[in-house]
């Protein structure tokens, strides 16, 4: 067959060169598209559990889990806070937000019983919730006032007695010390007598009218005169040595006092007992106890001191640097109607647990903060002092300090 013949053949009979094999890029691409498949889901879950759509956060209330609530250590994100609309329109990029409480400054304090009351039960309450009172104030009476009263009284009469006895001792030692010195002088008397008696005798001896016998009875009593003096010198001395309030005597019935007075102090102390006292100056916020109930071991009533309000604000610990003391602070809660207004005032040592929980039940639990103290003006304070505990929003200027620098 000649060249022209073969080109018109129907068939292919592999005279011709068989083309090159294609390359088999596709393989490739395919295995990329695997490998970065993990890349994609990974990236997609961080940005899920940092922006948390609509989608995931009914997820998360539907199935009740929480993110991170399977680690031992989960990751702290920042607290999901539903800002006011006045409030997200006015938002700055620099202001801190936050979930804060109202409370009195120096936050509640807790009136319990009296520290040694067992098993006294709550006689009597002397205020009401609203009331102001002053620290040391009594608040409450217990049911073991009465044996406490009957107590003191006992001491009292104790301390009565010993006191009487004091004086009459006093009185007795000055009585003895007049009388020792009256029977000196007497014996002092006598003795000069018998001295001029014996004198006398002697005189009468030697003229020959006076017998020896005589004579040595005059020289006995002049001897026995002398003996008296010395006695009555000792007992006078034994009085006029010391001062009076240091007679043996009565130092005894001083101490005797001593120890009534100490008896019947330690009888008041234990009356105090009976009593719930105000452990500051405020005002009563709320009682837990009702006469004739067991004092709670909550406490009987909370008081606080409402004259100036403030805020404890949870600040996420990654925006605590720009949060400084003097900074505006803006709080808002539904229940208030109006904003409150105040300034940072402290900013804590520690970083601590999330405490104030809003109702987002996809928020992270275990969010790391630091509390961060807020003071609230006059103004603000008033309107705060009827919402102790109320849960705000709080939004801090970080900015202010730097307006009002030079």
């Amino acid at each position: 067959m000649t060249g022209g013949q073969q080109d018109d053949l129907p068939l292919d009979l592999g005279l011709a060169e068989a083309p090159a094999a294609p390359r088999r890029r596709w393989f490739r691409k395919q295995f990329l598209l695997v490998l970065l498949v993990p890349v994609f889901m990974f990236t997609g879950a961080v940005l899920g559990m940092y922006f948390q759509p609509p989608g995931l956060q009914k997820f998360y209330a539907l199935t009740g889990l929480q993110p991170g609530g399977g680690s031992d250590a989960p990751i702290a994100l920042p607290p999901n806070i539903d800002l006011p609309p006045k409030m997200a329109e006015t938002m700055l990029p620099s202001d801190v937000v936050g979930l804060a409480r109202v409370m009195p400054r120096g936050d509640v304090s807790v009136v319990a019983a009296p520290y040694g009351a067992g098993d006294a039960r709550v006689a009597d309450i002397l205020v009401a919730v609203g009331d102001r009172v002053e620290k040391g104030a009594a608040l409450a009476w217990l049911d073991n006032r009465g044996a406490l009263d009957s107590a003191v009284l006992m001491a009292e009469a104790n301390l009565a007695v010993r006191q009487a006895t004091l004086m009459q001792t006093r009185a007795a030692v000055e009585a003895s010390r007049d009388e020792a010195q009256a029977v000196l002088d007497q014996a002092t008397a006598a003795a000069t007598e018998a001295e001029t008696s014996l004198a006398r005798t002697e005189e009468l001896f030697l003229r020959g009218v006076a017998t020896q016998a005589t004579l040595d009875s005059m020289r006995a009593a002049e001897t026995e005169a002398k003996q008296a003096v010395a006695r009555a010198e000792a007992t006078l001395k034994r009085f006029s040595t010391v001062a009076l309030e240091d007679q043996p005597d009565v130092v005894v019935a001083d101490r005797n006092v001593a120890a009534a007075e100490a008896d019947l102090a330690r009888t008041k102390l234990d009356l105090s007992r009976a009593a719930v006292l105000a452990p500051i100056a405020g005002t009563i916020l709320d009682i837990h106890a009702t006469p004739g109930q067991r004092p709670p071991a909550e406490g009987i009533m909370e008081m606080g001191d409402t004259g100036q309000m403030m805020a404890e604000v949870e600040v996420w610990q990654d925006r605590i640097g720009a949060v400084a003391p003097g900074q505006p602070v803006e709080l808002v809660a539904a229940a208030l109607g109006q904003s409150l207004r105040g300034q940072v005032d402290s900013i804590g040592l520690t970083v601590g647990r999330q405490g104030l929980i809003s109702d987002d039940a996809a928020e992270n639990k275990d969010a790391r903060v630091i509390r961060v103290l807020v003071a609230l003006d006059a103004e603000s304070s008033l309107v705060a002092a009827r919402f102790t505990n109320l849960e705000v929003i709080a939004r801090i200027d970080t900015t202010a300090a730097q307006r009002s620098a030079p």
